[in-house]
């Protein structure tokens, strides 16, 4: 049972009764009985919340930054009218806009009310409860409960570097032989034949087809395909750490996103592997059409790990995974300890059987502090954020020492660099 702001009218108009006309214990005994008679009425006389049927219809996914909408419909199978009003929970991170609507069911009927989200979190966003609150004939109380309506809305990652794709997917077209350019590299497939033009390289000259030919005739070369990448994100807590109003764990996958959507339209097969202690992801064997709609649903609930990443264990899950060689791009952090400890000495291993990236998410602020030069303050700051640089350089180049690719930018950066390292190793015939 609920009072609404009639009841304490009701219940001032009654102290003035009695304490101007019947101040007495006997005149307050009869306006208590008066307003305690009338609450007991409107609550007798308004309709059941208990009765009502509930269920959900609407989005179960969006991503992150978009608008999403849950309707709750509201049956009435009683033979009382239900009028009040309702609330629909939700946690804060859902971005619930109203959570408050009128209620007005007449007997034997069915509303509906729209909830619109605009979740301001990646991951699962669950219903809380529906509280129903139906208002008596005379206003002055009302039938007050709350029923469990289960509704879960998933946030999935929100790809914004889908922008770089085109132009990205232009220079995998020269690359593929599908322009006019064509490339010769260690590792790469046999196209076709054609005339000898100035600037070819000689070493591409087929002596064979131009002995049957009237001119000097080279081969061209294709990078070669069905090649596998394992993309690994590291949750560990580095990843936690936000770079703007993002976790770093975003960051990196929005850069896999982008590697993955290219390395598929490449005819490369692409598999994702999330690890800190544990495996808390994997996806393997997808179709290039079902690739990116899998990695967004398995990337979505993922959260770091406040744990320090083993780093042994991930690459013999990576080394069990596959004998075929293959680029394992490791999304992780440069942070001079957990690199030194744990993974410089999981290396070696690795680097034999495949070819390695690493890629990391640097903050654009540090970049910031070690420009800056207005005051003392700002000086200690800067010498703070070149310390940093000097580091992460100092572990980048050790990475390099030992076979490994390092692409370290920003988070608006990342995705396009990695996406580039990679043409460029395909370019190469190196993967």
């Amino acid at each position: 049972m609920a009072l609404t702001g009639r009841a304490g009218l009701l219940a001032l108009l009654g102290a003035l009764v009695v304490g101007f006309l019947l101040p007495s214990g006997s005149g307050l005994l009869l306006a208590t009985g008066v307003v305690l008679a009338l609450v007991t009425v409107d609550v007798a006389l308004a309709g059941s919340v208990r009765g009502l049927v509930l269920d959900r219809s609407g989005d179960t996914a969006v991503r992150l930054g978009e608008k999403a909408t849950v309707t709750l419909s509201i049956a009435n199978p009683s033979g009382r009218r239900v009028h009040g009003r309702l609330r629909d929970a939700w946690p804060p991170s859902a971005g619930a806009r109203e959570q408050r609507h009128a209620l007005d069911v007449p007997p034997g009927e069915r509303r509906q009310v729209t909830t619109t989200l605009r979740p301001t979190r990646r991951g699962d966003r669950f219903a809380h409860r529906v509280t129903l609150r139906a208002v008596g004939p005379l206003g002055v109380a009302a039938r007050q409960g709350s029923h469990e309506v289960p509704w879960r809305v998933r946030v999935l990652p929100p790809f914004t570097s889908r922008k770089h794709l085109p132009s990205k997917l232009a220079r995998l077209r020269e690359l593929d032989g599908r322009a006019s350019v064509m490339i010769r590299g260690q590792g790469t497939e046999f196209d076709s034949l054609r005339e000898y033009v100035e600037g070819d390289d000689v070493r591409s000259i087929d002596w064979r087809a131009s002995a049957r030919a009237s001119d000097v005739m080279v081969r061209t070369w294709r990078p070669e395909r069905d090649r596998r990448i394992l993309i690994v994100l590291d949750t560990g807590r580095t990843s936690a750490g936000r770079v703007g109003d993002a976790p770093r764990l975003d960051a990196a996958m929005d850069a896999a996103l982008l590697l993955a959507a290219l390395a598929s339209r490449a005819g490369d097969r692409v598999d994702l592997l999330a690890y800190d202690r544990r495996v808390r992801a994997r996806v393997e064997g997808v179709s290039a059409t079902e690739l990116l709609p899998t990695l967004v649903e398995a990337m979505a609930p993922l959260e770091p790990a406040l744990v320090e990443p083993d780093f042994a264990g991930m690459v013999s899950t990576v080394l069990g995974r596959t004998s075929r060689q293959s680029l394992v791009v490791l999304l992780t952090g440069l942070d001079a300890a957990p690199v030194q400890e744990g993974l410089l000495p999981s290396l070696p291993m690795l680097v034999r059987r495949h070819r390695v990236v690493v890629a990391s998410v640097g903050d654009p602020r540090v970049e910031a502090m070690a420009r800056a030069r207005g005051d003392a303050e700002a000086v200690y700051d800067a010498a703070a954020a070149e310390r940093f640089r000097a580091d992460r350089a100092r572990i980048a180049e050790l990475l390099s020492r030992r076979g490994v690719e390092v692409v370290d930018g920003s988070p608006e950066e990342l995705p396009p660099m990695l996406a580039d390292r990679y043409l460029a190793l395909k370019a190469a015939g190196r993967l």
